[in-house]
């Protein structure tokens, strides 16, 4: 595990040190949203020794709509937190470098201990605004991205980016080559390329070329890997065999707000899980669907998260999809629970 030195004394430094690794959430778009984050914070951090996780990370915003009035009021809900997720780190996309310093503006007032800019995202509406990944085609653009970044946060917290190691093909060395010019204080590396999406398993062989090459050109920079971890357990071993200095979990903690709970070493039980979707659904209830945020649709996807893993799940998930309320889907869900021990 590498050692950051040197005169940095931002949170990314401070963790790095004194968690080997930490641990990090990934940024989904309407899925770690303010619902689920505190579903996190409850299950995987209630005060003992061993929660987690280190970090947390808000869904992906528009800096074009948060650098826009009207914008603004449509996306400022995807910026609130609790204290109980802090540290938490903002992440923005966009490819337009004076709307990226307003947005970060914002989010230095907003009391965030981090931006992060996305660099990585390969969904075909981003790519085509220039933003995501397609900015690993235009490095010069990217670097000027982060100059903004650092002046829209006046350089009072720190700017990291969020990447892959390609677009069509594995060429990490010349585009990570860029952006370790500027000043960003960690970057998390997806183990895949753009094009790769999610369809092959992420390319952990070439972790620890990655994080040499990395250290070479940077030495203070903190290193996140993300790509397939599916346990603290394995997390921790990819990280001391690549030397990365945090791994960040993305599907891993789908239906699963226990994962950071490293004291926690029973399985949930399908009771656990049905109670947990239902308290779920409550807090997204009223903090994203009442207020007209977000429609009922998006929390859906969880569903097949929590519901699985025993006989009858695709069928109780079935009657439970057709719910076309929160309300309805609570009232479901207490049928099933009132059957099991």
């Amino acid at each position: 595990m590498s050692q950051i030195k040197g005169e940095k004394k931002d949170f990314w430094h401070k963790i790095c040190l004194n968690n080997n690794p930490f641990f990090v959430t990934a940024p989904m778009a309407d899925v770690t949203d303010y619902a689920f984050r505190q579903m996190i914070a409850k299950h995987s951090r209630h005060g003992k020794v061993g929660g987690g996780p280190d970090v947390f990370w808000t869904e992906f915003v528009s800096a074009d709509g948060l650098a826009s009035k009207e914008g603004k009021k449509k996306l400022l809900f995807n910026l609130k937190f609790s204290k109980n997720e802090k540290p938490i780190v903002a992440q923005i996309f966009g490819s337009n470098p004076e709307k990226i310093k307003i947005a970060c503006e914002l989010i230095y007032k907003l009391g965030f201990d981090g931006v992060d800019i996305n660099m990585g995202c390969p969904d075909k509406k981003i790519v085509k605004q220039g933003a995501g990944s397609a900015l690993i085609k235009t490095p010069k653009l990217a670097r000027e991205i982060i100059k903004s970044a650092i002046l829209g946060v006046k350089g009072k917290i720190p700017v990291s980016v969020k990447t892959r190691i390609g677009f069509n093909k594995i060429e990490y060395k010349e585009w990570l080559s860029e952006i370790l010019q500027e000043n960003i204080s960690a970057l998390t590396i997806h183990l895949r390329t753009k094009k790769e999406l999610s369809k092959v398993s992420a390319h952990w062989e070439l972790a620890k070329e990655i994080v040499d090459f990395v250290k070479t050109n940077n030495k203070k920079i903190v290193l996140i890997g993300n790509g397939d971890v599916a346990s603290m357990e394995q997390g921790s071993e990819l990280a001391e065999k690549s030397g990365f200095d945090g791994i960040m979990i993305g599907r891993g903690i789908f239906g699963n707000p226990w994962f950071f709970d490293s004291k926690r070493k029973i399985t949930p039980t399908i009771k656990e899980k049905f109670l947990a979707l239902k308290e779920h659904i409550k807090i997204f209830d009223k903090e994203l669907y009442k207020k007209k945020h977000k429609n009922f649709d998006v929390i859906k996807k969880h569903f097949k998260a929590y519901i699985n893993g025993f006989d009858g799940a695709k069928d109780i998930r079935a009657i439970i999809m057709q719910a076309k309320t929160p309300n309805e889907a609570e009232k479901i869900i207490d049928g099933f629970t009132k059957t099991l021990i």
